[in-house]
């Protein structure tokens, strides 16, 4: 039996079959943490989970590699991450926190800016290349393949040539602050969507809305 069990859990972080296990979900903002961060549109993920965390009433404790909080939903465990690692280290905290908790890849969820959307724009998927973005890149390089679900959050592209840096990494204007409360709203339904119903009833629910 004791072989048996070990050969079972040596099989790697996206295979734990137990029940208990597939009730175990992973939400992961991308963002960059400090004050200087906060209202960028690249931690448009940072934002959700905090909207998240207000309506599941919730709090967030600093801990290994990201701050992380958790809540409950109708039997199903849910830990949110906001990585400590800044952006372009976003898979090694992930990675962790999935060996950690035993988390399967498939009951992961990576939230992310996009700039290829237009402003407001959620399009969740299973699976896609990094699309240059350097947060995505180094979760596919970290966990080895593309195949895992994001919700992708448009933040326009209203930038000049060579100024996608500046764009991504400058605050929200005006009239998109107030809009951004409605949008972070509707995330939260997608989340809850993803955890209850599964992921391809959450995209034809929520995809382009």
């Amino acid at each position: 039996m004791y072989q048996w069990l070990k050969a079972l859990w040596g099989k790697g972080i996206s295979q734990y079959p137990t029940s208990d296990h597939m009730k175990k979900f992973l939400i992961v903002g991308l963002g960059n943490i400090g004050a200087e961060y906060a209202q960028t549109r690249h931690n448009i993920g940072f934002k959700v989970l905090d909207a998240l965390s207000a309506t599941a009433e919730f709090t967030y404790e600093t801990v290994k590699l990201g701050d992380v909080g958790s809540f409950k939903i109708k039997g199903r465990n849910v830990l949110c991450l906001k990585p400590s690692t800044y952006m372009n280290r976003s898979g090694k905290a992930i990675k962790y926190w999935m060996e950690k908790e035993k988390i399967a890849l498939e009951n992961v969820l990576v939230i992310t800016d996009d700039i290829n959307l237009p402003f407001g724009t959620l399009r969740l998927k299973t699976k896609g290349s990094h699309g240059g973005h350097n947060g995505l890149k180094d979760i596919q390089d970290t966990l080895g393949t593309i195949n895992y679900n994001r919700l992708r959050i448009g933040v326009g592209s209203e930038f000049g040539k060579g100024k996608q840096v500046d764009y991504v990494l400058g605050e929200w204007s005006e009239e998109e602050r107030a809009q951004l409360k409605e949008r972070l709203h509707k995330s939260d339904a997608l989340i809850r969507s993803f955890v209850l119903s599964g992921v391809a009833i959450t995209m034809n629910q929520f995809n382009g809305t």
